[in-house]
């Protein structure tokens, strides 16, 4: 029997993430090589017609998987019946700007959004908040979509684990699919940290961890955390443009994961926080506190073996549900809401 297609809402999809992002949707990159989508395209009045160009680029690639396109301008229109939404659309970050000075013009956007949503989307739908400073539009999306699923909203964080990932493949010259365990703590920021402690390499000879073989404790304690931490701007000052290839295929790595579930094998049971889970610590704490203030400032992570013992502690405390309480434990102490 064939598959029903599955909807996919695209914000902001004019732009540059959108433009690259469609087509990586519908070949398939999202949700399989089987799946037949629906994509729906949302943007404001003024980018009208370069939406309506992006459409007519879709239907002339003629993708097997896509059944149809919508374009529009409407957000009510847009979010009708969407099973995956993926918000990048908000006031783009330019170069010597931080995420909190694009957090005001964005907090409209999203309220509308948010209220299109909860009313119009699939009571399924899995939201994936693109838009820098993504942490916070996460946020604001859940406070004005009160009824939907607080688990069904997150953030990219994919986006850095894949930056770490790229800057191990390099350095050590193999193929970055050989690079495993890799993880990020902490916010989708310059505050974010990198962890390479439980990271491993495919070699002929089996996995190696990382660390043994970089040997070099002085890069991946500096040069690496900070070439990942400062990546977005490094982009931004090259291009004169924020990321947008590799945003979007990173939004479709966090998606095809969440949905179609991560390989066995490819993580640490015990110390990573899952893909989805780093861009959904957001929601998490927000579960314990409701009441969230929009400005949250704590202590970024300096001496991770401390929180690796506080979640063993925790662990044995809690006789198994160590994991969940250190996870929420040690985003909140990494967790810097900009």
């Amino acid at each position: 029997m064939a598959k029903q297609p599955t909807r996919v809402l695209v914000t902001g999809a004019a732009g540059q993430i959108g433009y690259a992002l469609v087509p990586m949707i519908a070949r398939g990159a999202m949700l399989g090589l089987d799946q037949p989508v629906i994509i729906h395209m949302l943007d404001i009045e003024p980018a009208a017609e370069s939406l309506k160009g992006v459409k007519m680029e879709l239907i002339d690639a003629a993708f097997p998987l896509l059944k149809d396109v919508v374009a529009t301008t409407d957000v009510v229109e847009a979010c009708k019946g969407v099973n995956v939404a993926v918000m990048v659309g908000g006031f783009p970050r330019k170069e010597g700007m931080e995420r909190k000075d694009v957090m005001t013009k964005n907090v409209s956007i999203y309220k509308a959004q948010a209220s299109a949503l909860e009313q119009h989307a699939a009571p399924d739908c899995k939201v994936l908040v693109v838009a820098n400073p993504a942490n916070t539009n996460a946020l604001i999306l859940k406070e004005f979509a009160p009824s939907f699923p607080a688990k069904n909203i997150t953030c990219l964080t994919r986006l850095d684990h894949n930056r770490a990932l790229g800057q191990v493949s390099e350095k050590l010259n193999v193929h970055v699919g050989d690079v495993k365990n890799v993880t990020i703590w902490g916010n989708h920021s310059s505050t974010q940290y990198p962890d390479v402690n439980h990271a491993t390499v495919k070699t002929a000879a089996g996995e190696k961890p990382v660390r043994e073989l970089v040997a070099n404790d002085q890069w991946l304690n500096t040069e690496f955390i900070t070439t990942v931490q400062q990546r977005g701007a490094a982009i931004i000052k090259a291009r004169k443009l924020s990321s947008a290839l590799s945003a979007a295929s990173s939004a479709c790595d966090h998606i095809r994961d969440w949905v179609l579930g991560t390989p066995k094998v490819k993580y640490h049971p015990f110390l990573l926080l899952t893909l989805i889970k780093m861009g959904h610590l957001l929601t998490t704490i927000l579960s314990v506190m409701p009441r969230l203030p929009f400005r949250i400032l704590l202590t970024s992570i300096k001496c991770m073996s401390f929180l690796y013992w506080a979640k063993f502690l925790l662990h044995v405390l809690f006789r198994g549900h160590g994991f969940q309480w250190g996870s929420i434990l040690m985003d909140l102490m990494a967790f810097q809401l900009v």
